[in-house]
């Protein structure tokens, strides 16, 4: 397979060699956090003279033997040399048995610098902090971003690359095949492994067939407003035997295996979190077109997916504006960095420019406004409010901060 740097991950390991903390690589399955990896460690061999590289692959069979934590230690401190810089790489921890024994061990000795991957549903973000008892680094690996497709593929027509992202997504391994179907096969495939086996496992879980119907129902409303109870009374109308406490705790589930994000809402005006009805976003939107077909693409809500995992790549916390019951798509923190946010499939309609814009002029604040539609033009400012296009937004980070 065709490989790319992912320099935004790469750096991000790179800055914290040396660190005392366990950096865990975390990530929706089939994301990338192997490979990454072992890009990672051809970096230290290229240029960290002095390094011994322990490294261990659990998906291949000349490491069965270490899938206990008590022999995997052994192995590891047997490998350790003196007066070096001694680096651990494993990947797919959660495949040895009481594997957090053996890191916090290797931790506690200071001697190691340790970085891990593993299964999405057993190396949860609200895991960490139980599972190790030294800090961890927490670095979010997500599928590939528009701008990775079109280093990947070499495109340069990049409002038609992204008509091609757009049915094609961000699912790497999926590019090795001809036909858009095999495609969507392939991503199918790895949607079911991660509830069937994936969250399955962890969780106990002996209805998987309801856990996939609340699965699609998130598919299908993505960018609307969604409550456990809702979902629950639609399902109870098909004849599921279902509460909507116990689909609160799948959606919890769906959340904690990055197959989904949540949105929360937030009141703009009284700066305060509302506690009802929150927004879904799927890890990768062809997910959705490989559950539930392609005839209805509702191109507006994929856009806005898109756009929601782009700021959680760069790193931003993101809300669902509320103001004057009117909703803002985007209200994205970082720091004292804060951005609103209008999405939009497109916009050359008097009416929905109109409708995207309203809310945006009705914030008082002075912070960035923008809406972000298939223009296929360069940027240009409305009353103050910056008006770009997906594409070139996509490609260029400063867009989002520049006043």
């Amino acid at each position: 397979m065709k490989l790319i740097e992912r320099k935004q991950y790469l750096d991000k390991m790179i800055n914290v060699i040396g660190t005392p903390d366990i950096k865990v690589l975390t990530g929706v399955r089939r994301s990338g956090k192997s490979k990454l990896l072992e890009a990672f460690r051809t970096y230290i061999h290229n240029n960290i003279p002095n390094a011994n590289i322990i490294h261990i692959n659990f998906n291949l069979s000349k490491y069965d033997n270490l899938k206990e934590y008590k022999t995997l230690n052994e192995y590891i401190e047997n490998s350790y040399t003196e007066g070096k810089e001694n680096f651990v790489l494993i990947d797919e921890i959660q495949m040895c048995h009481n594997f957090e024994l053996c890191i916090n061990n290797l931790h506690a000795t200071e001697m190691y610098d340790i970085y891990i991957t593993g299964s999405n549903a057993f190396m949860l973000s609200s895991d960490l902090a139980t599972l190790f008892t030294g800090r961890t680094f927490e670095i979010k690996v997500y599928p590939f971003s528009f701008c990775e497709y079109v280093q990947y593929f070499e495109l340069t027509d990049k409002y038609t690359a992204f008509d091609a992202y757009m049915l094609e997504g961000g699912m790497s391994g999926s590019y090795l095949y001809k036909e858009q179907e095999d495609k969507y096969d392939y991503i199918e495939t790895v949607f079911d492994t991660l509830i069937l086996r994936d969250i399955g496992q962890k969780y106990k879980i002996k209805n998987s067939a309801l856990m996939g119907r609340i699965s699609q129902f998130l598919m299908d409303n993505i960018s609307n407003l969604t409550s456990a109870r809702s979902i629950a009374d639609t399902l109870t109308s098909n004849k599921d035997k279902i509460n909507h406490k116990t689909v609160n705790n799948y959606l919890g589930y769906l959340c904690n295996a990055f197959a989904f994000y949540k949105f929360r809402r937030y009141d703009i005006k009284g700066k305060k979190y509302l506690v009802s009805n929150d927004k879904y976003y799927l890890s990768d939107h062809t997910f959705r077109y490989a559950k539930l077909g392609t005839k209805n693409l509702d191109n507006g809500r994929v856009i806005e997916n898109i756009v929601a995992m782009e700021l959680l790549r760069r790193g931003y916390e993101v809300y669902v504006g509320v103001l004057y019951k009117k909703e803002i798509d985007f209200v994205a923190v970082k720091r004292s960095e804060k951005l609103y946010i209008q999405v939009s499939d497109n916009i050359t309609h008097p009416d929905t420019f109109k409708r995207e814009v309203e809310p945006l002029l009705k914030i008082k604040d002075a912070y960035p406004k923008t809406v972000i539609a298939r223009t296929r033009n360069p940027e240009y400012q409305y009353e103050g409010i910056k008006i770009v296009d997906v594409a070139d937004w996509l490609l260029n980070k400063q867009l989002t901060s520049q006043n």
